[in-house]
């Protein structure tokens, strides 16, 4: 008589079976049930590309893909008269657009399937550190690709595994994004945990980078102390301002965030708060003329 499975085991079974036949139903969130938070700092064995130029984002993006040739040149030798001769090469695929919004600590995907067709124009990116987390967005994405194909409904958004605390600038080229969403981040309440927080001084900065001026970054939490504290990272960076409260409640984007996310869905049933701060991207200053010229 064979033992009962164990739950994990259980877990891979159901993953295993779902993605054997092709994900054509949407995943049951109980197989993929992981702690719900991770610490940015250990080694988590991630696959990242040395540069933006490297990443493959065609099989994030499938949908947007084009193929390009590659040209390539024969090897030659000194005695050899011609040199830099192109030889046909298999093709390369590339999206044809980029990455423009991204949801960093992306949970169970609420955020993104919710903005999928409010964007339907824009390629919006969940990154999450989590791999079972990671894995049901994943499959949840392919479900609901698969279930409104001929409305080409959801091709827009993806889910990739990332530490953006230590690889961010690896996916994104300097201004490429327009909007950054930080929904309900850990709050790493213990002071000797602030430096995990996802909104430090330096990752202020590489946000800056990646942001384009005039982008915003949406933040959101229940917790009234890393509100005051990502407000005042925020503040002080020389890179952002403050949203008025006006404009903010203005943009359709604000009351999806506040409502859609499961972290947020959780606080409505408890009658939380929820705090919410957007920041805009300032222009970089002009450098200084120089006066010696």
């Amino acid at each position: 008589m064979s033992e009962p499975k164990n739950k994990r085991q259980k877990r891979e079974d159901y993953r295993a079976a779902l993605r054997a036949n092709g994900v054509t139903e949407l995943p049951r969130k109980k197989f993929y049930r992981q702690r719900a938070h991770a610490n940015p700092f250990s080694d988590h064995s991630l696959i990242y590309p040395p540069t933006p130029e490297q990443m493959d984002w065609a099989s994030l993006y499938p949908h947007y893909a084009v193929e390009e040739p590659i040209a390539q040149k024969t090897e030659t030798t000194e005695s050899e008269e011609t040199t830099g001769q192109e030889l046909s090469a298999p093709a390369i695929r590339k999206l044809t657009k980029q990455v423009e919004v991204a949801d960093i600590g992306c949970g169970f995907g609420g955020l993104l399937i919710a903005l999928a067709p409010v964007l339907p124009e824009t390629l919006v990116l969940g990154l999450e550190i989590r791999v079972s987390v990671t894995q049901f967005v994943e499959d949840r994405i392919k479900a609901l690709r698969v279930q409104n194909e001929e409305q080409k409904l959801y091709r827009n958004i993806a889910v990739l595994r990332a530490n953006t605390m230590k690889f961010m600038p690896n996916f994104f080229n300097k201004g490429q994004l327009n909007k950054i969403f930080i929904c309900f981040p850990d709050p790493h309440f213990k002071a000797r945990k602030h430096k995990q927080r996802i909104v430090s001084t330096t990752l202020n900065s590489e946000y800056a980078y990646v942001l384009r001026p005039g982008g915003i970054v949406y933040t959101i939490t229940d917790v009234p102390d890393l509100h005051e504290w990502m407000v005042g990272h925020f503040n002080a960076h020389p890179a952002f301002e403050r949203v008025s409260v006006e404009e903010q409640e203005a943009d359709p984007l604000v009351e999806i965030m506040r409502n859609e996310t499961e972290e947020g869905k959780k606080v409505t049933r408890h009658n939380g708060q929820k705090h919410v701060a957007l920041f805009r991207r300032l222009e970089d200053p002009q450098w200084p003329e120089d006066v010696s010229a």
